[in-house]
């Protein structure tokens, strides 16, 4: 039994089910449940709580989320083989968890919310972890269906997230991230702790989304960001030229000098300059 619950460790479930990892499908197991003891309780108190999770694989996360009192589990799984292997959770826990077979990136969860807010705490597939956060970033209309996203993604993806200017990994990412929520890395999970190993370093990343982000047009944002920093070497008064405006322009509604490169602007200099590209294209 674990430290957790009165269940079976984990590795027997696997072995009962036969449900090895697949690399196409972005799976990493996480078996130790101290571990996922500790990603449940970084999404604060879970008694009221209805919680989105996405790929559980054998459970190892859920049945923490359980444990810690989390007053509902919805667990969007891709794979069919771990649904007979999350059965024995659904037992365990009844009326508390229920399993959805599906592709999360095309997942609305709103009809299970009755309207209210949910927290999303995921060890996400690795191929589809990036992608599945920007999608929650870009949701509309602002604020989101959740409150708190604690996510695992590997140490690279996180730097990227939570980076601000002047750094190396900041980028579009970032400025996506860092408009629309409150950013952090909370700790690491070394790859002995998965199965099987990786070759990288995860990171859980904490996201809080803000009620009232700087007003800007989402999309306008994500095209001076993808601008800027798709020429990240070169100057905004020729990386933004891509736009079909004048450069100058934008840099001055921001108030900087259109001689500097896109990874020295802070986030509110992108929402400047968005604000200024949506003045520019309404006039068209």
């Amino acid at each position: 039994m674990s430290t957790i619950d009165d269940l079976p460790p984990l590795r027997d479930i696997i072995r009962e089910h036969s449900l090895s990892a697949r690399k196409s499908l972005g799976q990493n197991f996480l078996l130790d449940l101290n571990l996922t003891a500790r990603i449940a309780r970084a999404a604060g108190p879970l008694e009221d709580s209805t919680v989105i999770e996405v790929g559980p694989g054998p459970g190892g996360l859920t049945r923490a989320l359980l444990a810690l009192g989390a007053k509902r589990v919805i667990a969007i799984e891709r794979d069919e083989r771990a649904l007979d292997a999350l059965d024995y959770i659904v037992k365990r826990y009844p009326g508390r968890i229920e399993i959805v077979h599906g592709d999360a990136q095309h997942f609305d969860p709103r009809p299970y919310l009755d309207g209210g807010k949910a927290k999303i705490v995921a060890n996400l597939p690795y191929n589809i972890a990036t992608q599945l956060l920007v999608d929650w970033l870009s949701i509309e209309p602002w604020p989101p269906w959740y409150d708190t996203m604690v996510l695992m993604f590997q140490r690279e993806v996180a730097e990227r997230i939570v980076a601000h200017e002047d750094e190396e990994a900041y980028g579009r990412l970032a400025v996506l991230a860092n408009w629309r929520a409150e950013t952090k890395i909370l700790f690491d999970i070394s790859p002995a702790a998965f199965v099987p190993q990786p070759k990288v370093t995860s990171s859980v990343v904490r996201l809080i989304p803000r009620a009232a982000p700087a007003p800007c047009d989402r999309r306008m944002l994500e095209q001076v960001a993808a601008a800027a920093f798709g020429q990240r070497r070169k100057m905004l008064r020729q990386s933004l030229k891509s736009l079909s405006v004048d450069p100058a322009r934008l840099a001055a509604a921001a108030e900087i000098d259109a001689t500097r490169r896109a990874e020295t602007i802070p986030v509110s200099g992108f929402v400047a300059m968005a604000r200024e590209l949506a003045d520019i294209r309404s006039t068209k």
